[in-house]
């Protein structure tokens, strides 16, 4: 879910991008290009993944939680996730074993494939981005923007844009047809143009990977971005609070947290790592 959840977050923060001193829709696009070099960059970047997912009953109190911490590391051309941690403690020694087998099984096989497999299996993740970065590129048409003033987030200066759903905005696909049921506030940096924070409401019910999750009007959405090695901004926390249906099924109060620390060059070592670093 996370995957889906990330196209959403990433493209409502591209959606809001804005300097006053240029033509909005430009400004939009230079955002989308900044946004496409630091994706392409975080490929090289080692990190640990927290998941805090808390199912709460109507009075607030919670019913189901999953915590779980993984580390998130590039093997042979594409991302590999280990789990590292289960509710903040360090998995068993066995589990640890485990995860450790399963990591290093993953290395040998994928060492292991002709040269088509390998090009398949790659092309398959970077389907995937692709798939992104082609929705988002609807953004300029989706949106109209509005800055609201400037504050400085976590030390650096920003403008505060506003972004509302433009009206007789038709979506292209499937994806990005939430765009038009969306509004909020995003925080960019003065420096570079990068999002540094972006905080934004539902208007209405919407449908995040293929449609297996639907987050009712008045659901919440943050993101934020770290600027890592004064080279990138990558994502450094996310969340999402609202009344939620999953599968059409079951529907609960949904408070998903996600954490994004821990970044790293990577390097043909960056896979053996301490589970608890």
């Amino acid at each position: 879910m996370y995957f889906c959840m990330r196209t959403l977050l990433i493209a409502a923060c591209c959606a809001l991008q804005l300097c006053a001193a240029e033509d909005p829709k430009e400004m939009v696009r230079r955002a989308l290009a900044a946004y496409t070099h630091d994706d392409a960059a975080e490929r090289q970047y080692t990190y640990l993944q927290r998941e805090d997912m808390r199912m709460l009953d109507g009075a607030g109190n919670t019913k189901q939680r999953k915590l779980q911490t993984w580390d998130v590391t590039p093997v042979e051309g594409s991302p590999y996730k280990r789990l590292v941690k289960r509710n903040d403690q360090p998995l068993s020694a066995e589990e640890q074993k485990q995860q450790q087998d399963s990591l290093q099984w993953n290395i040998e096989q994928r060492r292991k494939e002709t040269p088509e497999q390998r090009r398949q299996r790659i092309a398959e993740w970077e389907r995937k981005r692709q798939e992104q970065l082609k929705d988002i590129q609807e953004v300029p048409d989706a949106f109209d923007f509005r800055l609201v003033g400037q504050e400085t987030v976590d030390g650096v200066p920003t403008w505060v844009v506003e972004g509302t759903p433009h009206p007789g905005y038709h979506a292209k696909s499937r994806t990005s047809s939430f765009f038009g049921k969306m509004r909020g506030r995003m925080w960019i940096s003065q420096g570079d143009y990068h999002a540094v924070k972006m905080d934004a409401v539902t208007l209405d019910t919407i449908s995040i990977g293929a449609f297996l999750l639907r987050v009712a009007k008045g659901g919440h959405i943050v993101v934020e971005f770290a600027h890592v090695n004064n080279e990138v901004w990558l994502p450094k926390h996310a969340s999402l609070k609202g009344s939620a249906r999953l599968l059409f099924v079951k529907g609960y109060h949904l408070d998903a947290d996600w954490a994004f620390t821990d970044y790293r060059k990577f390097t043909v070592e960056s896979h053996v790592v301490n589970a608890n670093r």
